[in-house]
């Protein structure tokens, strides 16, 4: 029932930007049509979008079907010119942020979301695209480490499978030594944790020998390296037999000497029922051997993770504090494109309107101011389009309204609030209004998110969001319908 409007810097980047060089003419003059006039080549090579004017939902607006989050004013060649642009920079921008926003609804604002969908997005330039809208959808944090360099997002990863995989025994563990974080001589790391893995298979009921050396290995080598920052990837082998174990002896064995482990993760089998087994071990050990903290490591899974498999995790119950998405969240399977679309609204200043037996792709005519509504509870429960030119609409006040969908009868509302969406951003070959970073466009979507009503934030089959035209409007549309 909403999407979450974004990429409006980017596009706003693309129209400063927007000129054809000399190479571009030279391109064009071998591509068109013999015939075409010289001069045309010419005018091209003066284009700019210095006479642009672009309006645009403030910051980062909820958007809802049918109500413009960009209106574009300039001469008629320019603008037509721009359409492919700017819907390519807003369509999956928006598409992202939108898929993104659905997994935090499931998720709830407690769970932390990581994005991973570097290796299965399309190309680098939709994989960064999906970094950052991701973010702004309301993920924590992403492991394209490129996104965390150039956007500032939070970059946060853990061990891979193919790094467990490269060891085979303990011997090839160097260095081995670690000093105690409060200082001292070193100690063998890895004879400590083999010494901590029989006590923690003791306590298990499991045999030592079935835990994988080679894991151990590669647990101990990577706790040598960053022993402030110890996580463990448990499911190479046999979580219950051999990465679980090993983890834990590794752990407690850094714990001896000063350090706190900071998690695991799972990648396969059943996460949910896996991570409340996981969360039992983790409170035994920590009740058994006296460690407080070790029943609260965090637990993060990933593996092909979708809607239905966070709304799984929710109906069993889980002890999962992290999940990692990829796939279906960077390549969007349940709506591969979002569908914003670049009408002609106005020319030399005469309203237009397209005609279609399809009513949901007839469009509003004329230049529009856009207002939203706002109930008692504060919800929004209404867009409003109205021409530019008329008097804005006040809070408390009585409006006659049409609403779409339902264009024959009035509509009475009375709001108890109105916010006027649309402000100025591009003007005269420059922005014109200061752009939020990304976490204030983040928290901005957020608090957008959380004043939907429940019945309109529901991703199941929600309650329509209304979009309105005042009666003024509605009279232009049955004007340019019937003169059609």
């Amino acid at each position: 029932s909403f999407a979450l409007g974004a990429g409006l810097a980017e596009g706003l980047r693309g129209l400063r930007a927007f000129r054809f060089s000399a190479a571009d003419v030279a391109y064009l003059r071998s591509v068109l049509p013999s015939t075409t006039d010289d001069a045309f080549f010419d005018y091209l090579a003066t284009l700019d979008a210095s006479q642009v004017t672009v309006t645009a939902g403030t910051r980062m607006s909820l958007l809802f079907p049918q109500v413009p989050f960009l209106q574009v004013k300039g001469p008629l060649l320019v603008v037509q010119l721009l359409e492919t642009t700017l819907l390519c920079l807003v369509n999956y921008a928006s598409l992202v942020a939108t898929n993104a926003a659905r997994f935090r609804l499931l998720a709830g604002p407690d769970m932390k979301l990581m994005e991973m969908g570097l290796r299965r997005a399309q190309g680098p330039d939709g994989a960064l695209s999906a970094s950052k809208y991701s973010y702004i959808g309301g993920f924590d944090c992403t492991s394209n480490i490129l996104a965390g360099k150039l956007y500032g997002i939070p970059v946060r990863g853990t061990i891979a499978h193919s790094f467990v995989m490269s060891f085979r025994c303990l011997e090839e563990v160097q260095p081995r030594d670690l000093p105690p974080r409060a200082g001292g001589d070193p100690v063998d790391l890895a004879g400590l944790a083999v010494s901590w893995l029989q006590r923690v298979c003791d306590l298990l009921q499991t045999p030592p020998g079935k835990a994988n050396q080679g894991e151990l290995a590669a647990f101990v080598s990577y706790a040598v390296t960053f022993p402030c920052d110890f996580q463990g990837l448990l499911d190479t082998y046999c979580v219950r037999r051999s990465g679980l174990p090993n983890f834990c002896a590794v752990a407690l064995a850094l714990h001896q000497l000063g350090y706190q482990a900071i998690g695991v993760r799972l990648d396969s089998g059943d996460l949910a029922q896996q991570s409340k087994e996981i969360r039992e071990v983790f409170r035994a050990c920590g009740a058994h051997f006296q460690v407080p903290w070790f029943g609260t490591i965090p637990i993060a899974v990933s593996n092909d993770i979708s809607e239905q498999s966070l709304e799984e995790f929710m109906r069993e119950g889980s002890e999962i504090n992290m999940i990692g998405i990829g796939t279906n969240l960077v390549t969007c399977p349940l709506q591969p494109s979002l569908g914003c679309v670049y009408k002609l609204v106005e020319v030399n200043g005469s309203p237009c309107l397209k005609l279609t037996e399809d009513e949901e792709k007839m469009t509003i005519p004329g230049m529009k101011a856009i207002y939203r509504l706002y109930d008692a509870a504060g919800h929004p429960f209404m867009d409003l389009m109205a021409l530019e030119e008329e008097p804005s609409p006040s809070a408390g006040q009585e409006l006659g309204i049409r609403v779409l969908g339902q264009l024959g009868e009035t509509t009475k509302v009375i709001p108890s609030t109105v916010e006027p969406l649309h402000r100025t951003y591009f003007r005269d070959g420059q922005v014109c209004e200061p752009l939020p970073s990304l976490p204030e466009v983040r928290t901005h979507a957020q608090v957008s998110l959380n004043l939907l009503s429940p019945a309109h934030r529901q991703l199941h089959e929600p309650q329509p969001y209304p979009g309105a035209v005042t009666e003024r409007l509605h009279r232009l549309f049955l004007e340019l319908r019937q003169g059609s």
